[in-house]
């Protein structure tokens, strides 16, 4: 997914630890009938959650009357993309060659590295859109690597009073095949109505538990829907309860600090101006370095880059590392 902002915004992150529940920002994805969506990452009080860099939750939309989602092609450079719905059904389309559709429950990961393009497009048979969308940045020494893209379908497991869908990394004995650069942690939980559980969580890693639904209380703190609460790395377990009564679902994040600082402009992650202002221009003037994508049948062609900040983009700090 493309970050549409049409002046997207430069953050300076507090240098200092942050503990607590990040609050989403609305924002429109697309052109005049754009859906909205929540943004949790990155906020000037936390950019990053281990390598998670960027989420984004939308729906559930009722997209019959013709607004659904449909973001031209668009570059990504040093990141992978995680595509995760909980209703409907997206079009992807790459510049890898890859032509796939992401579904409810299924995983679709897609790594940039020097360069990719792509395109989402809601499907005709997509009556309602509701899902989340994750960026992980690559690590300096994987960040110009070779386009890639994987898919997989977890089996939901029962453990406590949870239903676990771990689509990256490994929660409670279940483990994800996809490849990732740094070690991380993503997973669907479900919990009945009046249900809790405890988890038992890798002590190395900061989590970010963003509810999709239900009355949620994370370690003794409530959430409204798309906020995000973050626990700092050092804990072995995370409690979650259901105090509604109707079911609820989250999204677990983590990953160990991630320890270097990031210039993240648009859709592009980087390490410095320069970097970004390269892949900016180097998108405009149609390099090789993004590829083209086939069979996209929109009604722009490509997705233009917003102006640079007439200042210099600096990097990221991330506090606790």
């Amino acid at each position: 997914m493309s970050n549409t902002d049409p002046a997207p915004p430069e953050v300076t992150c507090a240098a200092v630890p942050f503990a607590g529940v990040l609050h989403p920002r609305e924002v429109p994805l697309g052109g005049p009938r754009a859906i909205r969506v929540r943004r949790t990452l990155p906020q000037r009080e936390r950019s990053l959650i281990g390598a998670w860099c960027f989420a984004d939750h939308y729906g559930p939309h009722d997209v019959r009357g013709g607004a659904g989602m449909d973001v031209p092609p668009h570059p990504h450079t040093g990141l992978q993309t995680v595509s995760w719905l909980f209703r409907g059904e997206v079009e992807h389309r790459d510049s890898g060659g890859v032509h796939a559709l992401v579904r409810p429950g299924e995983l679709n990961l897609m790594t940039a590295g020097a360069g990719i393009c792509h395109s989402e497009v809601s499907t005709s048979a997509t009556s309602v859109l509701h899902g989340v969308q994750l960026w992980v940045a690559l690590p300096d020494e994987a960040r110009d690597t070779a386009r890639g893209f994987e898919h997989f379908v977890p089996v939901p497991r029962a453990v406590g009073d949870a239903t676990l869908r771990v689509f990256i990394g490994e929660l409670e004995g279940l483990r994800s095949p996809v490849d990732t650069f740094t070690p991380l942690l993503g997973a669907q939980v479900d919990l009945d109505p009046g249900a809790e559980v405890t988890l038992e969580v890798d002590s190395a890693f900061e989590h970010g538990v963003l509810l999709d639904q239900g009355d949620v209380v994370v370690n003794g703190t409530a959430l409204e829907v798309a906020d995000l609460a973050f626990q700092a790395a050092g804990a072995e377990r995370l409690h979650l309860a259901n105090r509604g009564g109707e079911p609820a679902r989250l999204v677990l994040l983590g990953g160990p600090p991630f320890p270097e600082e990031l210039v993240m402009w648009w859709n592009f992650v980087g390490r410095s101006h320069d970097d970004i202002a390269t892949y900016r221009e180097q998108w405009e003037d149609g390099d090789d370095r993004f590829g083209a994508v086939q069979g996209y049948r929109g009604g722009v062609s490509r997705l233009p880059a917003p102006p640079l900040p007439n200042v210099t983009l600096r990097p990221r700090p991330n506090p606790g590392v």
